[in-house]
């Protein structure tokens, strides 16, 4: 799998030592605001990938008004993180993955955060789950982040869904030279999505499965749009 890192330049973004946040049920780093804020942004890895490889996104963003989150996926992955598995065998993976994160969101959201004021992100598995997870989770955010992923059953997830996600804000982004995850099969998937009242904004980029520094400052000023 490409790395979401490797066509973006560092500029010195990386941290050795990041703190995290304590009786979580998944390993973490937290990122906190510079500005005192309700606000929260769930970063969501790919397979194989670990938080370790998203430590260079807040500090490209530079939202200062915003903490972060990463999260490492509950499964062993060949020296990484997965959250769930290969094909054909997703669903056990998704649905164990997705209770964990609505633990993890209930007490974050009880107090110390706004839900409705947060953001999840994800890049490749991390992307599915921000659909499975986040279309179902029963408190509505801010906005959702889907990078270079697919979903699982979106016809499934229409009827499942929390309605009240139809008022947040939804964005996605492929590249047509994907090679993980086809371009044509997401954006039928966001079609489907957005067909049942999905508020979803499909970008392309001519790109393969990674991030390009490009498709940041369009998220950057998405979010602060928001």
């Amino acid at each position: 799998m490409v790395s979401p890192l490797c066509t973006i330049p560092l500029f010195n973004l990386f941290y050795s030592i990041l703190p995290f946040m304590k009786n979580l049920k998944l390993n973490n780093k937290f990122y906190p605001s510079k500005i005192p804020s309700k606000k929260l942004m769930i970063i969501l890895h790919g397979r194989g990938d670990s938080s370790d490889g998203f430590t260079w996104l807040p500090p490209y963003l530079k939202l200062e008004d915003m903490n972060y989150l990463l999260l490492d996926a509950p499964y062993e992955y060949f020296g990484g993180r997965s959250w769930y598995g290969m094909a054909p065998d997703q669903e056990e993976g998704i649905i164990a993955s997705s209770k964990i994160l609505t633990e993890i969101l209930d007490e974050l959201f009880e107090e110390e955060f706004q839900a409705s004021q947060s953001f999840l992100f994800g890049f490749s598995q991390g992307s599915l789950l921000t659909f499975e997870f986040g279309g179902r989770y029963h408190k509505t955010l801010a906005g959702y982040i889907a990078i270079s992923g697919y979903i699982y059953d979106a016809e499934k997830l229409l009827i499942e869904m929390n309605p009240k996600v139809k008022e947040a804000k939804w964005l996605c982004t492929h590249g047509t030279s994907d090679g993980v995850l086809p371009y044509a099969t997401s954006k039928a998937q966001v079609e489907t999505l957005q067909e049942g009242g999905f508020d979803i904004a499909f970008k392309t980029y001519d790109k393969d499965h990674t991030i390009v520094e490009e498709e940041l400052g369009m998220i950057r000023e998405w979010m602060k749009n928001i």
